[in-house]
């Protein structure tokens, strides 16, 4: 019985083995800087990115988010992930710079190799004028983030809290 029951189990966890799908152990991007193709608006949407070699932090704004309001007060706003905002994770196929999301065409390398849309979390945003009062400061954070792959495995080993700093300018 032992020989017949042995083979089974050693063919059994062959084929259970992966197929090579990518494993998304942790996202990490607090230590990336914030990129943007176009100078941040108040009053548009805006596309943001993070980039930590072959992996990207997308996320897109809701128009009128960045709220500009008056010299001397903090402004808070909120956005909803998924219903407002979109928060999205790249894997490329290789290093992936700034250029990528700027083309008007992007480029065919690096490809994507896997793509995971946050089905919620919350972007939370604090508007402050600058010491010289000439631009909006507005600090970008994102909380309770929930990314679920397509196979159904949700990904919680997240260090994405701090997304950045990006400025717009103060009109008269």
């Amino acid at each position: 019985m032992k020989k017949i029951f042995f083979p089974f189990l050693l063919v059994l966890a062959l084929v259970s083995c992966s197929d090579g799908d990518l494993q998304i152990e942790t996202i990490d991007f607090n230590d990336e800087i914030i990129q943007f193709c176009d100078a941040p608006q108040a009053d548009t949407g805006n596309l943001l990115f993070k980039i930590n070699n072959s992996e990207a932090l997308i996320l897109t704004l809701q128009s009128g988010v960045l709220n500009n309001g008056s010299i001397g007060e903090t402004v808070i706003t909120e956005s909803s992930i998924s219903s407002q905002s979109q928060l999205i994770y790249r894997n490329f196929s290789d290093g992936v710079s700034s250029s990528y999301f700027c083309s008007d065409v992007p480029p065919a390398t690096p490809t994507v190799s896997q793509e995971v849309v946050a089905e919620d979390g919350l972007v939370t945003i604090v508007t402050t004028a600058n010491a010289d009062q000439t631009e909006f400061e507005h600090n970008i954070t994102l909380s309770g983030v929930s990314f679920i792959t397509e196979n159904g495995e949700r990904i919680t080993n997240l260090t994405i809290d701090e997304f950045g700093i990006v400025s717009t300018a103060i009109t008269n």
